[in-house]
C-alpha cells in the first residue's frame, strides 16, 4: 500500500511538468512564429515585386518573340527568391540549424540534377543563344546536322526545320548550334553565311 502510494504520487507530477514544459515552449515559441509568417507575408510580396521588375527589364532587353527566354529566367530567379525565403523563415523561427541542413542538402540536389540534366540544360543554353541570334531566325534556309531546310520553329530545347522533301525534322539544339550555315534565299545572297564563332 504504502510502495502503491509513493508510485501514485511520484506518477502524478510526471504528466504535470511535461504539460508544463510543453505549455512554456508553446509560448515561446509563438513570437517566432508570428515573426515567421509575418516574414512569409512580406517575402511574397516584396518576392511579386522582383519578378514584376524583372520580367519587365528583360521584356525591354529581349524581342517579343523571345518570351521563352525571359519566362525561363524569371522562373529560375523565382525559385532562387523563394529558396532563399524559405531558408530566411527556418532560421527566424529557431530552427537555424535545419536551414543550414537543407541548404547545404539543396546544393548537392542542385548539382545532382544539373549533371542529370545536363544535355537538357545544354539544349536550353544553345536554344537561347540560336533565339538571340539575328542569323538564325525562322524562315531562314539552313544547313545543319545533315539537314537542309526551312526553319519553321525555335523553342528552348528543340529546333525544327522542314527539309526540302517537305519532312519536319526536330533536332535537339545542342546539335544546330555546334555547326550550321546559312544557305542564300535571294538573289542579293551571294554566298552562304557561315554561323558565326
Amino acid at each position: 500500500m504504502l510502495i502503491q502510494a509513493a508510485a501514485e504520487s511520484t506518477a502524478e507530477p510526471i504528466p504535470r511538468t511535461i504539460l508544463s514544459e510543453l505549455i512554456d515552449d508553446a509560448v515561446t515559441a509563438i513570437p517566432k512564429v508570428i515573426s515567421g509568417a509575418l516574414f512569409l507575408v512580406l517575402a511574397y510580396f516584396v518576392i511579386k515585386l522582383a519578378l514584376l521588375l524583372t520580367r519587365s527589364v528583360l521584356e525591354r532587353m529581349h524581342p517579343a518573340d523571345q518570351t521563352l527566354i525571359v519566362d525561363l529566367s524569371v522562373t529560375i530567379v523565382g525559385l532562387f527568391l523563394w529558396f532563399g525565403a524559405v531558408l530566411a523563415f527556418l532560421k527566424i523561427v529557431g530552427l537555424g540549424d535545419v536551414a543550414a541542413s537543407l541548404g547545404t542538402a539543396g546544393g548537392f540536389v542542385g548539382l545532382g540534377v544539373a549533371f542529370a540534366l545536363k544535355e537538357m540544360i545544354a539544349d536550353t543554353v544553345a536554344g537561347v543563344y540560336l533565339l538571340r541570334d539575328p542569323d538564325f531566325e525562322v524562315g531562314d534556309t539552313v544547313e545543319t546536322a545533315s539537314v537542309t531546310g526551312t526553319v519553321t520553329r525555335i523553342d528552348l530545347r528543340k529546333t525544327r526545320i522542314r527539309a526540302d522533301d517537305e519532312t519536319l525534322v526536330v533536332l535537339a539544339n545542342r546539335d544546330v548550334e555546334k555547326k550550321w550555315t546559312k544557305q542564300p534565299t535571294s538573289v542579293g545572297d551571294a554566298q552562304a553565311t557561315p554561323r558565326a564563332e
